[in-house]
């Protein structure tokens, strides 16, 4: 199997790239004004809660198919990927159907600021209406990513993003498409992806040579034993998320509040790029040695992972606060805005330390299949600290946009906090897919 680090940097990378791509995108928003990038903020949230039935099988996909890759069952691996495409094209042509059709209605239920409303209508129905997208290339990404290939999935990253980049400059600045026009740049680069990852894992991976299958049944099973609760936890964290992002709608009616959230979350998320990975190549890592058996190594890695994490994320944060007057600048030149986004920067620190803890810890446990327990712990504590927090620091103490980043700053430690405690029961121990290892073909047979 491939070191950590070789399995790190190209995910660090490709996640790095995605970051930057909703940093262009914010950037060249900027200059249709402040109001189409909340808009977009907004939109991509709500994008976010329409997909999250994707996440009921590629998140569970990954945890069986590393299991079974570890145990050297190749084609069960292959089985599972199977499964998941089939089940993720079928929910993504309804979600892409409904959203084309009710965006505007659904915005108007949740409360969008009526300044973002036409931006974000527009964006939903172009992006969302294409959300089929977002339910394969996860899939085929996986697939290559377990299977230890991760610079296909960055070279079709990348290759996307560069796209995206050029066609969002001939949409803006050539046609004056605005917000339409990075829509439509978002949806064409994706299709590219999709083509790229879709073509990698047909010719990298051998897996269907493999014989072995289990019945279908079985294998989904085991997929929703993991994709379910992952899934669930992913929907309701989005609700609240909308809770928050409705509470920020109602602090002015220009969207400044949400806004200056979009602002200091694009820069945030090169913080969070670092971790995300840590936390991916880790999981795939503890699924296979949890196929193999070889727990204690599981252990020590994932404990490492955590570490790094915590170390990367507080210096990256410290580093963007110091520097925030020249990167909030990027954006905007609002004094009153940029005084703003410092200080959620700031709170922000706290945030990804525990984010990070919570990421890396939290994946592991989902891909030895305890997904249960993160699941009710995320509800959980969401609900008290990101939702009630945001209400009762934001609106009910006047705290306005800090106290609703004091809310999901707490929300993000305490459940870190549960997290390290339940790894650190060992109970994640008894929940794998493999009993035995019985087959003796080698990885290398279908990794090259």
């Amino acid at each position: 199997m491939k070191p950590f680090m070789k399995l790190y940097i190209p995910i660090a990378l490709e996640t790095l790239f995605m970051m930057l791509a909703g940093m262009v995108d914010t950037i060249m928003l900027s200059t249709v004004g402040d109001s189409a990038v909340g808009a977009v903020g907004t939109a991509n949230t709500y994008i976010g809660i329409f997909i999250i039935m994707f996440h009921v099988v590629s998140s569970g996909m990954i945890a069986v198919m590393t299991q079974y890759i570890g145990a050297k069952r190749f084609g069960v691996a292959y089985q599972a990927r199977q499964l998941g495409a089939v089940f993720n094209a079928g929910i993504g042509v309804v979600l892409s159907a409904f959203l084309y059709v009710f965006s505007e209605r659904f915005l108007e239920i949740v409360g969008v600021a009526p300044l973002l409303m036409e931006h974000a209508k527009t964006y939903l129905r172009i992006v969302g209406g294409a959300c089929l997208l977002n339910a394969l290339i996860p899939i085929f990404s996986s697939y290559l990513r377990a299977f230890g290939h991760t610079k296909q999935p960055l070279a079709a990253t990348v290759t996307a993003n560069i796209l995206n980049l050029c066609l969002n400059a001939v949409f803006l600045f050539g046609f004056h498409l605005g917000v339409a026009g990075v829509a439509a740049a978002t949806v064409i680069s994706r299709v590219v992806n999709l083509a790229i990852v879709m073509i990698a894992s047909r010719l990298l991976v051998k897996a269907h040579k493999d014989p072995e299958r289990l019945k279908n049944r079985e294998v989904f099973a085991q997929i929703i034993k993991v994709g379910l609760p992952s899934a669930l936890e992913t929907a309701l964290y989005n609700v609240a998320m909308t809770l928050t992002i409705r509470f920020l709608n109602q602090m002015d009616e220009s969207g400044f509040h949400v806004t200056a959230r979009a602002y200091a979350a694009q820069i945030a998320n090169f913080s969070y790029c670092a971790g995300a990975a840590l936390a991916q190549a880790n999981a795939i890592m503890t699924g296979w040695r949890i196929g193999e058996g070889d727990f204690e190594a599981c252990d020590r890695g994932t404990k490492k992972a955590a570490v790094i994490g915590i170390c990367v994320a507080a210096g990256l944060e410290t580093a963007f606060v110091l520097g925030s007057d020249h990167l909030i600048r990027l954006f905007t030149d609002d004094a009153e805005m940029i005084a703003l986004v410092r200080t959620l920067m700031t709170i922000d620190i706290a945030l990804e330390v525990g984010r990070v803890t919570n990421l890396v810890f939290g994946q592991a446990l989902k891909t030895s299949g305890d997904a249960l327990y993160t699941m009710i712990i995320g509800v959980v504590f969401m609900y008290i600290c990101m939702v009630g927090g945001t209400w009762f620091f934001g609106i009910h103490l006047n705290l306005l946009a800090v106290g609703a980043y004091i809310g999901l700053a707490g929300d993000e430690c305490v459940r870190a906090v549960f997290m390290f405690l339940r790894w650190q029961s060992g109970k994640w121990r008894t929940k794998g897919f493999i009993q035995s290892i019985s087959a003796d073909t080698r990885l290398e047979s279908v990794v090259k």
